[in-house]
């Protein structure tokens, strides 16, 4: 069968899809549509459960769902002929997404969400929900894991030269790296990476405390630093 013979059957296709919609076909979507929201919305407990950033942002946990529902509704229009999955491919790819991606597991969850979208909408029930349990599996024992300890960094202005070892023994035994150390007119700032549970933080009070420093400042790290 020739190309032009495939898009005359595909077109015929179309008509008659659109002509004669049966029961059947008509449960076929609506199943297909609530497993695609179903899994949206699992996806997006998991999303929700094991957020570990600093921001944590219910619409974009609420977009998987849409995600994976659109998904789903459009690989059911592509699987029905050529000419749709044709105009489907010609009108994905004038959009253009510019929103930017803060934290790097996001874009597991949206892929995640795309490819369940894709199968459900192929038929593939079983392999979205194979892919459903290992992810969610994948998920729970790589993020579900409290830490006792965690990263901060602690950002010092003072004076003098003495005034950096005494910073360096306030710190004791916590574990700390030296991230930057930047001088200007007379004053340094001093970066420092540490990692310390809650109850051993004593030393920021004490460091404050020194005669010569004049500002700290002591925020929790997520991994967004650059310095």
């Amino acid at each position: 069968m020739s190309i032009q013979d495939m898009i005359k059957k595909s077109v015929l296709e179309a008509e008659n899809f659109s002509n004669a919609i049966g029961i059947e076909l008509f449960l076929n979507i609506v199943i297909n549509m609530l497993v695609s929201v179903l899994i949206g919305y699992l996806i997006y407990r998991l999303y929700r459960k094991y957020y570990n950033g600093v921001i944590y942002s219910r619409t974009y946990g609420l977009t998987l769902v849409g995600m994976t529902t659109l998904t789903c509704m459009v690989t059911l229009a592509i699987s029905t002929n050529i000419v749709i999955s044709l105009g489907m491919v010609g009108a994905l790819s004038i959009v253009r997404y510019r929103t930017a991606i803060k934290e790097p597991i996001d874009l597991l969850y949206m892929f995640w969400a795309i490819t369940s979208g894709i199968t459900v909408g192929a038929g593939m029930y079983l392999l979205a929900l194979v892919g459903l349990i290992v992810m969610s599996l994948f998920i729970a024992v790589t993020f579900g894991r409290k830490s006792t300890t965690s990263a901060y960094i602690l950002m010092v202005q003072y004076a003098g030269t003495e005034t950096y070892d005494e910073i360096l023994r306030e710190l004791g035994r916590v574990k700390y790296r030296v991230k930057s150390k930047i001088f200007k007119n007379g004053i340094q700032e001093l970066t420092l990476q540490i990692t310390c549970s809650e109850n051993k933080l004593m030393f920021v009070e004490k460091i404050q405390e020194l005669t010569d420093v004049a500002q700290v400042s002591f925020v929790k790290y997520n991994g967004e630093y650059y310095g």
